[in-house]
């Protein structure tokens, strides 16, 4: 028999910006397909989704992808229902109309490279704080750009690995 690890993914109720939490779930000869994942609960008490009394939510699948990082590995996305079913204030998912094709869902990734000297990250001044965002927000221009050629001659799987990178 083989095995499976299912890594359900969704996002908190925090506010006003929610967190990405995932657990998994191991599961015996599993097909690799969204109908075959199960709803699974979890204690929306810990999440800001439920209070302690009643505290169990559901997880529904709705997207399911291989996971780069694992063998025999999927990323489960899932939105939050209630123990009822409905869907969860906090599901913001379930208010986009699915017979809508025109919208656009994006992610954005941001990493610091730490300055193994200063323990800042890589162009922090010492003893203070970078001017307002601006400029250095995405690296707009010479001046604020830090660290292109590495980033641009390291292998990806150096950043997968958290490894620090020392001259």
């Amino acid at each position: 028999m083989s095995k499976s690890k299912l890594e359900y993914i969704w996002l908190d109720g925090y506010t006003p910006t929610s967190n990405m939490r995932s657990k998994t779930k191991v599961e015996e000869n599993f097909s690799g397909k969204l109908e075959d994942c199960p709803i699974w609960s979890f204690d929306g008490s810990s999440t800001r989704q439920a209070e302690g009394g009643s505290s169990d939510c559901l997880l529904k699948p709705v997207a399911i992808y291989s996971d780069p990082d694992r063998i025999n590995g999927f990323l489960v996305m899932t939105e939050v229902l209630n123990a009822d079913g409905s869907p969860h204030i906090s599901n913001a998912r379930a208010t986009i109309d699915d017979d809508d094709n025109d919208f656009w869902f994006g992610f954005e990734q941001e990493y610091f490279i730490m300055d193994c000297d200063t323990q800042l990250p890589l162009g922090f001044p010492i003893g203070g704080y970078p001017g307002p965002q601006g400029m250095y927000y995405c690296s707009v221009g010479g001046k604020t750009l830090m660290a292109v050629i590495l980033l641009k001659n390291t292998p990806i799987y150096v950043f997968k690995l958290d490894l620090i990178l020392r001259e």
